[in-house]
């Protein structure tokens, strides 16, 4: 039997299916949520969507974008699935906001800063993640997004059986490790989501339909249907094990080095929290902090670099409970004030919270400004049955679940005694 055989199979199995991966349109949304809440879509935003399929992804952001007037660009190597996708747009009205290209995802005709928003949902892995991050980050404008999906291990000690299927395919990482890939490529990560177990009934279901009524004396049917049904089985048997991860990735602010603070910076800290809030308070309370030892999370104290090298902006991030698990608290954060409004802020704070999640934080929260933080995930933290111990305005107290699991702690906030509360 001929590759070319067994491809032909294959793409017969999934020609007029609904997906070519597990997805759902509620998670495309979820996706592209935080995606403009880390900085809104241009007017008339230009879009790419990488391994689009027959272009469900496709379709949706169209009609997003679409009603802007922006476009989306959408690439896929298999041209029959580049028929599918133009006959739906024209069907709903999109055709004039869908624009199909055959092309390969790892060697892209479109010059640097072409995009504002590149999606690739259940398609990197055809190159990679780490090669997709790479490639991709250069297609992105100037305050553009990249949402990728991935499959990662959810277990912290895969099956045998599990391993040996992947290894085989394609060999999966846990969600620390593909984070710590996504910071070390440059990014910040704007935030994640963890695919429900109906992202893959939506796409095993039509899949297993149908493989049912399939010939598997067609040439290459038969090795296609195996490799098929191994994989549904191995799903059905090992699900838990194994799930894919939505990423909302941000290039780095190039103008603002972050680094953790070093024993050199400690004085310079103190003199910017001191000149940021106009009072040595805030200085005090990050001394008092330092020599708390069950407060104190090393690596969590971050600068930002001004061009100069000296510090220009400083977030801090300490240990803190809900009810009797451990938590996290975003405090203080403060900017010089010759570099306010300049973004150093963003870049510091987005740094510290990209630190909290390669450290294992799963949960912090922040008491600020509600028009200020939302941008970098945070929600009234009332949404997670999580309070203060004193009055504040709702919408003031903030939480974020830094791994998108929903699987944070609830009950009341316990500060320590440094903050006085």
């Amino acid at each position: 039997m001929s590759d070319n055989a067994l491809y032909d199979a294959f793409f017969a199995l999934h020609h007029g299916l609904p997906r070519q991966g597990p997805g759902s349109d509620d998670t495309t949304r979820r996706l592209l949520a935080p995606a403009s809440l880390a900085g809104p879509l241009p007017e008339r935003p230009r879009v790419l969507d990488l391994g689009c399929g027959p272009g469900r992804s496709a379709l949706l952001l169209a009609a997003e974008a679409g009603a802007g007037g922006g476009r989306v660009t959408a690439v896929d190597l298999h041209e029959p699935f580049l028929d599918e996708l133009r006959r739906a747009a024209r069907e709903r009205g999109l055709a004039d906001a869908v624009r199909t290209v055959r092309a390969d995802m790892a060697e892209l005709p479109y010059p640097d800063g072409s995009f504002d928003l590149v999606w690739a949902e259940s398609s990197a892995y055809s190159i990679g993640f780490d090669r997709a991050l790479a490639s991709w980050r250069r297609l992105l404008a100037p305050g553009g997004t990249l949402v990728v999906t991935e499959c990662e291990w959810t277990a912290d000690d895969p099956s045998p059986a599990a391993r040996a299927f992947w290894d085989r395919h394609y060999p999966l990482r846990t969600t620390a490790a593909n984070t710590a890939a996504a910071v070390a490529a440059g990014y910040h990560v704007i935030g994640t989501y963890r695919q429900p177990e109906s992202d893959w009934e939506e796409y095993y279901g039509p899949l297993a339909e149908r493989a049912a009524a399939a010939d598997p004396a067609a040439p290459g049917m038969g090795e296609a249907l195996a490799a098929t049904r191994a994989e549904i089985a191995l799903r059905r048997e090992h699900g838990t094990e194994y799930g894919y991860t939505g990423y909302v990735l941000r290039p780095a602010d190039p103008r603002w080095r972050t680094r953790p603070e070093t024993d050199a910076d400690t004085g310079a800290v103190r003199a910017l929290n001191t000149a940021a809030f106009g009072t040595d308070a805030e200085a005090r309370l990050v001394d008092e902090l330092r020599r708390d030892r069950s407060a104190w999370l090393p690596g969590l104290s971050y600068v930002a670099e001004a061009p100069d090298g000296t510090v220009a902006a400083y977030a801090l991030v300490t240990r803190c409970r809900v009810g009797d698990e451990p938590a996290a608290a975003l405090a203080p954060v403060a900017v010089a004030p010759a570099h306010q409004r300049q973004g150093a802020g963003r870049a510091v704070v987005r740094a510290v919270l990209d630190a909290a999640r390669l450290a294992g934080e799963r949960l912090v929260l922040v008491l600020g400004h509600p028009e200020y933080y939302p941008a970098f995930g945070f929600a009234p933290a009332s949404r997670y049955g999580i309070r203060p111990a004193f009055d504040v305005p709702d919408e003031a107290m903030m939480a974020l679940d830094l791994d998108g699991c929903g699987q944070v702690p609830t009950g009341t906030i316990h500060y320590p005694p440094a903050f006085g509360v």
